[in-house]
């Protein structure tokens, strides 16, 4: 959950009082009901739920909608992440294209009146529609006027996005060897499964959580483990000896893509390799081995079935 009081807000400029939002969303659930009901339409209420369509943004489709701004302070959002990223460059997408956290992680180019910039998908916004987003603002400053409030912007998926390091691991906190949830960072492109296993039997299928954690019920043992890892486009990687520490990062040196020189444009698709050895990590950090298993060619993500 994101931090109180920096959730994304609706497209309401940022320049202009907002009523509280408890009180716009009973105007505007009980201006629905009274509609549906002359109408004599019943609602299915979702609770939040994702809807039956949502994917989150990839391939070269290009997204034209609006952007606001907000700031989430030290809040790693919905997607769970420790904190922002370093240069505070995010953006928060609405319940379709956030997917039920499948967004998370991932990478846009978002072009803007004064130019492109690329963010990290960070977080949901309940009050943005299919192409609406909700920019850091930091990010919203390099592509519009923040006087602005609102801005008219394209948007796409940045394939293949150059990372500094490898994949990242982190252990929830309250998970064990009877059931396990963890947390895959430093991916780049949208993450298709995840898979884990102990240190015996074979892999299981972890099930993706709207909070960016990947369970397994009953557990995978005390660990260590063997994380497999693909992307919407078919890249696969394992990493090795990933410990059961709860709440910390754990790096490995193993990436879906090769690392190229970053550009402000989606880069090219890249031939499958491992990364160097990533650069020393914070204290949070602890790092295990890795190696790759497999690296597959970018096989297109299936459109939703509706």
């Amino acid at each position: 959950m994101t931090a109180p009081g920096t959730e994304p807000q609706n497209d309401t400029p940022a320049s202009t009082p907002r009523m509280s939002r408890r009180v716009r969303h009973w105007l505007a659930g009980a201006g629905i009901t009274a509609l549906a009901a002359a109408l004599g339409i019943t609602l299915a209420v979702r609770g939040g739920a994702t809807p039956a369509c949502a994917a989150p943004p990839s391939g070269n489709t290009v997204h034209k909608g609006k952007a606001s701004f907000y700031d989430a302070g030290r809040s790693g959002g919905n997607c769970s992440f420790p904190g922002p990223p370093a240069d505070r460059l995010y953006v928060a997408l609405g319940s379709s294209q956030y997917s039920g956290g499948a967004a998370c992680g991932s990478y846009l180019d978002v072009t803007g009146p004064k130019g492109t910039v690329r963010v990290m998908v960070m977080d949901r916004c309940g009050g943005c529609g299919p192409t609406k987003i909700d920019l850091s603002t930091e990010a919203f400053t390099r592509i519009a006027d923040r006087s602005q409030g609102i801005a008219s912007v394209t948007y796409r998926a940045a394939l293949n996005p150059p990372l500094d390091g490898g994949l990242t691991f982190r252990i929830k906190g309250g998970a064990s060897q009877y059931w396990f949830a963890v947390q895959v960072g430093n991916h780049g492109n949208p993450l298709r499964s995840v898979e884990a296993k102990g240190t015996s039997g074979g892999f299981r299928k972890a099930a993706r959580q709207t909070d960016n954690y990947w369970t397994v019920e009953g557990g995978l043992g005390p660990g260590p483990y063997r994380i497999k890892v693909t992307d919407v486009y078919g890249h696969q990687a394992t990493a090795t000896d990933i410990r059961m520490v709860t709440k910390q990062v754990q790096r490995s040196t193993v990436s879906l893509v090769s690392p190229v020189t970053p550009s402000s444009s989606p880069s090219a698709p890249a031939s499958p390799s491992a990364t160097a050895s990533p650069s020393p990590t914070p204290a949070e950090s602890v790092t295990p081995t890795a190696t790759v298993e497999a690296l597959a060619g970018g096989a297109p993500l299936a459109a939703p079935r509706c």
